[in-house]
């Protein structure tokens, strides 16, 4: 079929790789004086990728965005849960995924990723998707950032129709939700994933909208609070949360379970996890204080 021919893959390999390279540069020339290093690293069963850290920046303790392209000829048991057909057979991955980590606390910290999968079934029909979103998450929350970031997401997917926006919000929401703490991992913004509706053409373009869209939706949020004074109070309290980060990434992130049943490059699939953490026994921030406010963010409420 020509909408998984490997052609098609190539598209999708071509537009990645450049959108990593693009929020490379911004982020070095937003960061001013940091540069990222690279590994390119390949998979012993197919493929392979590039993985970029930026690290001990004047803006950003640790950034990285990876890109890979890899295959398989047989699907982990995470990606086939919901597709039973296609178990165990061959298979394509490609993606861009980057998690920043600002050493300023009144910057948040981010996450993005856009994905591309295609497999084939017994008789050698084809089904891909495409995946992806991006999601923010603030130690200091200001409402005008995050309303911002919610405005861009919803011009992001308003071409597409006007059910996605609250749809993939919706979806953010219940998906980076840490159960065992009820709480969410941040301020949400949009997550899809299983995405074939319309043909490969829409949903190809919808994907490159949601990549293309996340500087528009971050870098003026780092812009406007990257030079606030910060205690080291504020440091600490950041450290701290940061460790709900690590207990998300680890206990139910469905990119992180696959890459690893995947036989995957673990220094890429983990380069999520921040530089420096903190853990502490039953820490409850003072009531009334700027760190107790942050519990009022951590729930779902609709921004624009």
């Amino acid at each position: 079929m020509g909408n998984n021919a490997p052609s098609q893959i190539d598209r999708v390999g071509e537009f990645l790789a450049d959108l990593q390279d693009r929020i490379c540069a911004s982020i070095e020339a937003t960061d001013g004086s940091a540069r990222f290093r690279e590994d390119l690293w390949q998979r012993g069963e197919g493929g392979g990728g590039r993985t970029r850290i930026l690290s001990d920046g004047r803006v950003f303790e640790q950034a990285g965005i990876g890109y890979s392209r890899v295959s398989g000829n047989r699907l982990p048991p995470s990606a086939s849960t919901h597709r039973p057909a296609i178990a165990g057979h061959a298979w394509n991955a490609l993606g861009v995924s980057l998690v920043f980590h600002p050493l300023n606390p009144h910057v948040p910290t981010t996450h993005m990723n856009v994905r591309y999968f295609e497999a084939r079934t017994d008789g050698g029909h084809p089904v891909w998707w495409f995946g992806g979103g991006f999601d923010l998450t603030p130690f200091y929350p200001y409402d005008r950032d995050i309303e911002c970031w919610h405005r861009v997401a919803r011009d992001v997917c308003a071409p597409f129709g006007d059910d996605l926006y609250p749809r993939y919000k919706r979806w953010c929401d219940e998906y980076f939700f840490i159960r065992h703490r009820n709480e969410t991992r941040g301020v949400g913004g949009l997550f899809f994933d299983d995405v074939d509706e319309g043909g490969f053409e829409r949903c190809f373009a919808f994907m490159q909208a949601v990549g293309n869209g996340f500087l528009d939706a971050y870098l003026p949020i780092v812009e406007r609070r990257k030079t606030t004074p910060y205690t080291a109070e504020q440091r600490e309290f950041q450290l701290y949360r940061r460790g709900r980060y690590v207990e998300f990434n680890l206990v139910y992130d469905r990119g992180t379970l696959f890459g690893l049943q995947s036989g995957g490059r673990t220094e890429s699939i983990l380069m999520s996890l921040p530089p420096r953490l903190r853990f502490e026994y039953a820490y409850t921030p003072p009531a009334g204080s700027s760190e107790a406010r942050l519990a009022e963010y951590l729930v779902p409420r609709d921004w624009i």
